[in-house]
């Protein structure tokens, strides 16, 4: 990062998780796909956001993702839409550990420069994730 950035935090909860396996068997070693729509409180604010995933389960329940998600909302009290990049793990009990950054680029109206990154650990059966989101000047 450049500059000073500024720690903020949130939550958000999932309102949808559609997953398909791509290849392998369920309960085994398999990649698969999801679409999320997900809703954003705090530092970031963004009602129903678009996020598909790439997923790689081990056979011993563990794994790792990369994905995109578009938000179009708030940051700051400034609006917009940026697309997060996404990348993380999960272990055999379900604690999901991601990071994230604000694609570069893909911010548009007053987020347009946007620049940040972020963080969040998930425990099985949450309904609220905080987040972390270190936003950078523009």
């Amino acid at each position: 990062m450049t500059g000073t950035s500024t720690r903020t935090t949130g939550s958000f909860t999932y309102q949808d998780w559609q997953e398909s396996v791509v290849a392998g068997a369920e309960g085994g070693a398999r990649l698969a796909t999801a679409t999320v729509v997900n809703t954003f409180t705090g530092a970031i604010e963004a009602a129903a956001t678009a996020c598909v995933y790439a997923i790689s389960y081990a056979a011993d329940g563990t794994g790792s993702f990369t994905g995109y998600e578009r938000c179009e909302g708030t940051v700051a009290g400034r609006a917009g839409t940026f697309t997060l990049r996404e990348w993380g793990t999960f272990d055999e009990g379900g604690v999901v550990r991601c990071s994230f950054e604000v694609l570069p680029g893909s911010g548009s109206g007053e987020l347009a420069g946007l620049r940040g990154t972020g963080a969040f650990t998930a425990e099985p059966g949450a309904k609220d994730i905080h987040y972390t989101f270190d936003q950078e000047p523009a």
